[in-house]
Order: structure tokens, then sequence, then C-alpha cells
């Protein structure tokens, strides 16, 4: 029954805004409990604010629970100004994210050996300056016209090349050699069982993280730092690593030249 000494206010609930807002809480709250850690690494506030960007699409930001935009962050230590390529780019999550990192003084080169058409309709809705997309093959990755990088990421996908028809050692030196002295590569993928190596890279979409640090030292790099953001220990690693809730147990390395 309607109550005319205390009408209730008539709102239009903006879905985007409740989204936004629950999203900044739970980042912050993120922020939080991670300064509190004892091996937390620095922590930009500003990052904060660029994951609300306007121009982050939805499907990004219903994805950050699991990707973990603010560790990521944290973990590659990206500053303005910095040069960054991500391989294998995918739909552009990522490269997005460090191109708001690094800011119009910085330059991020989107990696794939394809076109893609999500990563093409991502800036078709917002296009960023900032942003170079290099159609180039697995391995011969890096164009020999552009200058030595700051940071190299590869995320989930280092499984789904170790399958393909790629020398992926030639890749990964071709990766170190596209660094700086002192620049830095990060690596995540979804965690195989140790020891199985390259065994269940396409059946169940993972790969062996001792293989993985083998892979690089083999080249050059060292083992700057491993996070542990994206564990999930309850993950028995027998399964496809998309069915697996709230996701497969990950491994996030950090590498340094």
């Amino acid at each position: 029954m309607h109550n005319s000494t205390n009408p209730l206010p008539q709102r239009v609930v903006n879905k985007r805004g409740v989204a936004c807002f629950l999203h900044l809480f739970a980042t912050t709250l993120t922020l939080l409990l991670f300064l509190r850690a004892p091996q937390a690494q620095e922590i930009n506030p500003e990052w904060i604010k660029l994951l609300q960007s306007p121009i982050r699409l939805d499907r990004d930001v219903a994805q950050d629970s699991t990707r973990k935009p603010l560790e990521l962050l944290a973990l590659s230590q990206v500053k303005p100004g910095w040069s960054v390529m991500d391989i294998y780019s995918g739909g552009g999550y990522t490269a997005q994210l460090m191109a708001l990192a690094v800011s119009s003084s910085g330059r991020v080169y989107a990696q794939m050996d394809k076109s893609s058409k999500t990563f093409n309709e991502r800036l078709a809705l917002h296009p960023q300056s900032n942003i170079s997309f290099l159609l180039r093959p697995m391995d011969d990755l890096v164009p020999p016209d552009i200058p030595k990088l700051d940071l190299v990421t590869l995320i989930y996908s280092y499984h789904d090349i170790a399958y393909m028809d790629v020398n992926r050692l030639k890749m990964d030196k071709q990766i170190y050699d596209s660094l700086k002295e002192g620049g830095l590569f990060v690596i995540i993928d979804h965690a195989a069982q140790e020891g199985t190596g390259l065994r269940d890279t396409k059946s169940l979409h993972r790969i062996d993280k001792k293989l993985v640090i083998q892979d690089f030292l083999s080249v050059g790099f060292k083992l700057d730092l491993e996070s542990d953001f994206l564990r999930n220990p309850t993950d028995s690693k027998d399964q496809t690593s998309a069915i697996v809730t709230p996701q497969a147990d990950g491994f996030a390395l950090r590498f340094k030249k």
C-alpha cells in the first residue's frame, strides 16, 4: 500500500554504474589486502582509476575477478612511457590494459599471427592511438624497426603456442632479444600437473610450469619473481582449464633480461 507520508523515490537503476561501483569496491579491497601482504609488489594507486576507464568493455570488467588485473599490473611493474609487446593478444584484454597503464607517452604492440575480429571491434569502439597491431608469425614476432622494449607479456597462450607448428625456443629467444637490458617478461598460464611437460597443452589447455621456466632460462632469462595470485589449490589439473571454477590453477612468472 502506498504511504503518502513517506513516498518512495522512483529511481532508474544504471546497471553499468552499479557494476562499476561494485568493481571499484572489490578492487579497492584487493588493494588494501595486497598492501598488507608481506610479499606484495608495489601498487600504484592510479591503477585503481585505470580499471574504471570508460573504454574498458563490460566483458573485461566481468573477467577481472579471475584475470586479476591489479595483480598483473603490479607483477609487470609497467610505467607510463614504456614500450610493451603483448604476444598473441587475442581479444585485447591485456593489450588495452597495458596501453592505459603506459599512457599516451608509451606504446603497446599487440601481436597476433592472424587477424582478430574481436580485437578490431575493440579498437573500433574505443580507438587507442598508442596501440599498434602487429600481424606477425609466432616464430618471427618482432619487426626489425621497432625499438627495444621495456616489457613483454604472454598471457594464457604459451600452452597453445607449444602445440603449434612453431619453433617455440626460437620465439623465446626473440622475446629475450627484443628487450632492453633489465627489461621484463611476464608469462601467465594454466598449470598442468608437475612433470607432464607438454602432454596436456592441447587436450587440457595447460602446461607444466617447470617446463616453462626451463624454456626461458635456456634462452638467457633470469627468473625474477614467481607470484601465486592465480593459484587454485583445489584444482586437480585433470580437467580442461576452461571448465574449472572459479578458475583453473594458474602460475604467474616474471623474468628479467
